[in-house]
Protein backbone atom coordinates (compact mmCIF):
# COMPACT_ATOMS: atom_id res chain seq x y z
CA UNK A 1 0.00 0.00 0.00
CA UNK A 2 1.53 3.33 -0.40
CA UNK A 3 2.63 5.96 2.04
CA UNK A 4 0.07 8.54 2.17
CA UNK A 5 0.73 11.94 3.86
CA UNK A 6 -3.07 13.08 4.71
CA UNK A 7 -1.36 16.52 6.30
CA UNK A 8 -0.52 18.84 3.78
CA UNK A 9 -0.71 22.10 5.61
CA UNK A 10 2.98 22.30 5.00
CA UNK A 11 2.41 23.32 1.62
CA UNK A 12 2.55 26.92 0.02
CA UNK A 13 -1.01 28.67 -0.14
CA UNK A 14 -2.38 31.36 -2.10
CA UNK A 15 -5.23 33.52 -2.73
CA UNK A 16 -7.06 32.99 -5.81
CA UNK A 17 -7.44 36.56 -7.83
CA UNK A 18 -11.00 35.76 -9.16
CA UNK A 19 -12.61 34.24 -6.03
CA UNK A 20 -10.62 34.93 -3.39
CA UNK A 21 -10.18 31.44 -2.29
CA UNK A 22 -6.93 29.87 -1.21
CA UNK A 23 -5.30 27.35 -3.15
CA UNK A 24 -2.56 24.59 -2.22
CA UNK A 25 0.41 24.54 -4.24
CA UNK A 26 0.64 21.47 -6.71
CA UNK A 27 3.49 19.69 -8.58
CA UNK A 28 2.52 20.99 -11.92
CA UNK A 29 2.96 23.81 -10.56
CA UNK A 30 6.72 23.87 -9.40
CA UNK A 31 8.52 25.02 -12.18
CA UNK A 32 6.20 28.40 -12.11
CA UNK A 33 4.38 28.64 -8.73
CA UNK A 34 5.62 32.63 -8.07
CA UNK A 35 3.48 33.24 -11.77
CA UNK A 36 0.37 31.47 -10.55
CA UNK A 37 -2.47 33.66 -9.92
CA UNK A 38 -5.53 31.28 -9.98
CA UNK A 39 -7.04 28.00 -8.68
CA UNK A 40 -8.45 26.62 -11.79
CA UNK A 41 -9.32 26.76 -15.35
CA UNK A 42 -12.62 28.47 -14.65
CA UNK A 43 -11.50 30.88 -12.77
CA UNK A 44 -8.24 31.94 -14.79
CA UNK A 45 -11.21 32.11 -17.73
CA UNK A 46 -12.95 34.32 -16.34
CA UNK A 47 -10.38 36.23 -15.06
CA UNK A 48 -11.10 40.17 -15.37
CA UNK A 49 -10.07 41.93 -18.46
CA UNK A 50 -8.15 44.76 -19.18
CA UNK A 51 -8.99 47.32 -21.44
CA UNK A 52 -7.74 47.85 -24.64
CA UNK A 53 -5.03 49.70 -24.98
CA UNK A 54 -3.73 49.29 -22.01
CA UNK A 55 -0.31 48.18 -21.13
CA UNK A 56 0.76 45.87 -18.62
Amino acid sequence: MPKSNPNKSYLPTKLCLVCNRPFTWRKKWAKNWEEVKYCSDKCRNSKPQSPKGELK
